[in-house]
């Protein structure tokens, strides 16, 4: 009888530190809604609902109003775009290697085209810096740079990567860099934080400096200041886009945009 309870009680105790680590190791979403889209790319969506996206290489801005957009088709497709700063949107035409800077109103205020500098860049990617700066990556020397472009100098360069970029995200204070191999994060002094292998990953999004990384059609958190991924329990979504602010994640399926609240605590 002793060794049967015993059992019993050793049975449960198994179970419910199973359950624990298990609880651990995903996170949780709830959902909230879902609206219909039309967009080539999602960008992302700020703390008051606007939505920024691509819609043939078309930059727009919709609020709850109107739509505001912004085209510069001479410098053909525009790659990507970063509204992380809503006074300073960046969009990078690639082919062009060209940078264009607008305001909240999507107004022009600085083209940087990097083929004129005297210090020429071939840039693959792009992300927003503090002040006046930018985060490129030059292909021909394979570092990562931060560059301003009102005096068009680069402050800091970091050491070379060995492995192909896949995406670049960024903040005022941090940048990360995603590698075949490697997710790299650096501070604005160009200084190298961490160093974490990459497996398998091909997006990253940045929120108060945690990130969310893509696998396939699976998603993942990573906390600040931790190194293992942490699995987002979502529906069987084709996730085309996604986008992270503060704990809301947005995922786009090229027709709708599904909105849902993360639980990391």
């Amino acid at each position: 009888m002793y060794f049967s309870s015993r059992m019993k009680y050793t049975t449960f105790l198994f179970l419910l530190l199973s359950a624990s680590i298990f609880s651990q190791e995903t996170i949780e979403t709830t959902y909230v809604k879902k609206v219909e889209l039309k967009a080539d790319k999602l960008v992302s969506i700020d703390n008051f609902g606007i939505t920024y996206f691509i819609n043939n290489d078309v930059f727009c801005k919709k609020g709850a109003t109107q739509t505001i957009t912004y085209n510069n088709l001479q410098l053909g497709t525009l790659e990507t775009a970063n509204a992380f700063n809503p006074l300073k949107i960046n969009l990078f035409y690639k082919d062009f290697n060209t940078v264009i800077i607008l305001d909240n109103r999507l107004a022009e205020i600085f083209k940087i085209d990097f083929n004129s500098l005297q210090d020429y860049k071939n840039v693959t990617h792009i992300s927003t810096g503090f002040d006046n700066t930018l985060w490129v990556f030059n292909q021909d020397t394979q570092q990562l740079e931060l560059f301003d472009y009102k005096t068009k100098t680069t402050r800091v360069k970091t050491l070379p990567v060995k492995s192909d970029v896949l995406d670049l995200k960024s903040n005022y204070n941090s940048c990360w860099l995603l590698t075949e191999n490697y997710l790299y994060l650096y501070n604005y002094f160009g200084s190298l934080l961490a160093k974490i292998k990459n497996d398998g990953y091909t997006e990253i999004s940045e929120s108060n400096e945690n990130i969310v990384l893509k696998k396939e059609q699976n998603l993942f958190y990573l906390k600040k200041n931790e190194e293992i991924p942490i699995s987002i329990l979502i529906p069987n979504l084709l996730i085309n886009q996604f986008f992270v602010t503060n704990e809301t994640l947005y995922i786009y399926d090229n027709e709708l945009l599904h909105q849902y609240q993360i639980k990391t605590n």
